[in-house]
């Protein structure tokens, strides 16, 4: 059902991989509601991933961009409203990689090269994102941020690694980039924090499995799948949502209050 929530509204999304991607269904349920937005993905992820279908379903163009360059940004954003006729409404940067995992360091034995990639582009990254657009002036009074995190920034989950690292500086970027996009432009930036999701990103984390059924087991209303995570966003991108800014906001079935539940204590009790 579609309630035109985005109708008129413009944006930018990063992140789209594949079909699996989060935000390749927040781009689907944007479009549902009305919006139109350019997508952007690093070049090495366009090559990789089948964006380019996204692309035709959903009428939009992509614009190469890597997070780590101040250009390419001022690039993506002087392309994206040269394209979608105005002033962006929203974004999405669901933007995160580690080489560390990619390569099997474990946290305590961490390459710091590695380490400062990881913290560039899954946190720095939505700071040049933020200071781009403000600079620019691309993003229209009242307009909405939203990045994508994990519980991992506050608690700690072995396996997650240096991105829990990477999580906790996204959610201060969030805090304090909001404050002074809202003061100047009433532009609000809010994160996410979503269940384990069966992403080609998440899955990559040592022990994604064990997190995803422990997590499943924990939350009274079960993990929220990728498509649930989308309509959240469309919400927080909406004028529904106009005095919320500056928030971490668990979208995780209740896990995040939880203590135990009964089914974890059943499988304790198999032990």
């Amino acid at each position: 059902m579609s309630y035109n929530l985005l109708k008129g509204k413009r944006g930018i999304i990063f992140g789209a991989l594949d079909e699996n991607s989060i935000a390749w269904k927040v781009a689907e349920k944007v479009q549902e509601e009305g919006g139109v937005f350019t997508l952007t993905n690093a070049p090495v992820a366009l090559r990789l991933g089948t964006i380019n279908r996204l692309a035709e379903k959903c009428n939009a163009i992509v614009i190469p961009a890597d997070v780590t360059l101040t250009e390419d940004l001022e690039n993506l954003f002087a392309k994206s409203v040269e394209q979608l006729g105005g002033k962006l409404d929203f974004l999405l940067h669901s933007v995160g990689m580690s080489p560390n995992v990619r390569k099997g360091k474990e946290y305590t034995d961490l390459n710091y090269e590695f380490y400062h990639k990881t913290l560039d582009i899954s946190a720095m990254s939505l700071h040049r994102t933020l200071q781009v657009a403000k600079k620019m002036d691309a993003i229209a009074e009242g307009g909405s941020v939203v990045t994508l995190t994990y519980i991992a920034a506050q608690r700690v989950f072995p396996g997650y690694n240096d991105m829990a690292d990477a999580k906790a500086m996204l959610e201060s970027v969030v805090r304090s980039f909001g404050y002074y996009y809202g003061k100047d432009k009433k532009v609000r930036v809010n994160a996410v924090s979503q269940s384990p999701t069966k992403t080609t990103a998440g899955t990559g984390v040592k022990g994604f499995d064990g997190f995803y059924n422990y997590a499943e087991l924990m939350s009274p209303l079960g993990n929220a799948s990728a498509a649930e995570c989308a309509d959240f966003c469309v919400a927080l991108f909406s004028d529904l949502t106009k005095k919320v800014t500056m928030q971490t906001i668990f979208h995780d079935g209740g896990f995040s209050y939880m203590g135990v539940s009964t089914e974890v204590i059943a499988k304790f009790g198999e032990l």
